[in-house]
Order: structure tokens, then C-alpha cells, then sequence
């Protein structure tokens, strides 16, 4: 009787944390209410105070769920073991363009983070969470352009970390415009090929194999 018990209070918990997320999506963070939150999930709004101290600690119960895709990015970066660093490169930013294409609770919560919720106040940890990835993330990046340079022997025309901020800029612009636009182009392919545009345009050369066949990553 007590797992059962317990199993109910998480799938309660879960429950209330989809329906936020739906509730969020659809009116924003800011003008969203528990009692919009209790009804979706057919509760009452005792039962989120029960889970959830307040919205703000609903909403981030939601963040948590999730790993936003820079963090994944980041995360690829540190525990990939591909010897070759334009093609860790290469891999990386296929497959989490692949995760937010293909996972539609990363892109409903992604989307939400960027569109949905006003980064003041208590929920300015989300802006704080935002940002320690994309810092990351460019550091990694900026990291492989300049061994990427090195092991091919050539000179880019720019410092790595100002190419990384670049590739960086390509990348979370075509995430944004094809959220904002419910995918309406093909965001791997797309992404695949500007960032071999983007690449090519700094003079290094694209290995011969594509995508994740030489690459060994997590996912």
C-alpha cells in the first residue's frame, strides 16, 4: 500500500508538471495561473501547493525534466572520444540538432524558456542556467576550431573563440527560427549544411565520412 502511495504521489507530480508545461506554452509564464495549472491536470490547486511551494518552483521542476540543448552540446563535447576535432565538431552539432527535432518535450520546454517566461526575479535562474551553457558550450567549440586548425595546419582568419561565438550565433538562430516557425524546414539538414558552410568558409577541411560514423559520442 505505501509503494502504491508513492507511485500515485509521482505520477501526481508528474501529472501537474505536464500540464504547467502545457499551460505555459499556450499563455506564457508570467500570465499563467495555478488554477489554469490545477485544471489542465484535472487537480486542485491544493494538490500543487502539496508538490510545489509555488509556480516558480513548478516551473522549474519543468527546466529540470529536461536537458536543454546546449547542455547536451556540452556534455557531448566533454565525453566524446573522436580523435578528430573537426569531426567531433560536425557530430555534435548534428545530434543535438537531431534531439531537438526528435524529442518534443526538449523543444515544448526550449521553447518556452526562449519565448514564454520574462527572465526577472525569481525565475532570472533560468537566464543564469542559459547562460553557463552557452558559455560552455562556445568554449568547446573554440577548443576544437583551434586543435581542428592545428592538426590540419592551416591559419584561420579569425581567433578560435570569436569562430566559436560565430558557429555558435548560426546554431542557436536556426533552433529559435525553426521553433518559431513549428519547423518548417529541415533543421538537421540545414544545420548540417551551414555548418559545413561555415567550416569550409574559415579553410578547414570537411573529413571525408560524414555525420557520426568516425565519432564516437554518447548518444
Amino acid at each position: 500500500m505505501a509503494r502504491r502511495t508513492k507511485e500515485d504521489a509521482v505520477a501526481t507530480r508528474n501529472g501537474l508538471i505536464d500540464a504547467a508545461e502545457q499551460v505555459f506554452r499556450e499563455k506564457g509564464v508570467s500570465r499563467a495561473s495555478l488554477s489554469d495549472i490545477a485544471q489542465a491536470a484535472g487537480a486542485t490547486r491544493g494538490a500543487i501547493y502539496w508538490h510545489f511551494k509555488d509556480k516558480v518552483d513548478l516551473f522549474n521542476a519543468m527546466m529540470d525534466r529536461v536537458t536543454l540543448p546546449l547542455e547536451q552540446g556540452y556534455g557531448e563535447f566533454e565525453s566524446s572520444t573522436c580523435p578528430d576535432p573537426v569531426q567531433r565538431l560536425r557530430a555534435v552539432m548534428a545530434l543535438v540538432l537531431r534531439g531537438v527535432a526528435s524529442d518534443e518535450r526538449t523543444r515544448r520546454v526550449f521553447e518556452i524558456a526562449l519565448y514564454k517566461v520574462e527572465y526577472v526575479s525569481e525565475l532570472v535562474g533560468v537566464r543564469d542556467r542559459h547562460v553557463a551553457a552557452s558559455e560552455g558550450f562556445t568554449q568547446q567549440l573554440a577548443r576544437d576550431f583551434a586543435l581542428g586548425a592545428q592538426h590540419q595546419g592551416v591559419v584561420l582568419p579569425m581567433a578560435p573563440i570569436e569562430a566559436a561565438i560565430g558557429l555558435h550565433a548560426l546554431f542557436d538562430g536556426l533552433i529559435r527560427n525553426w521553433i518559431l516557425t513549428e519547423g518548417n524546414f529541415d533543421l538537421v539538414g540545414v544545420g548540417g549544411a551551414c555548418t559545413d558552410a561555415f567550416l569550409l568558409g574559415l579553410g578547414l577541411s570537411l573529413p571525408v565520412s560524414s555525420g557520426t560514423e568516425v565519432c564516437s559520442l554518447s548518444s
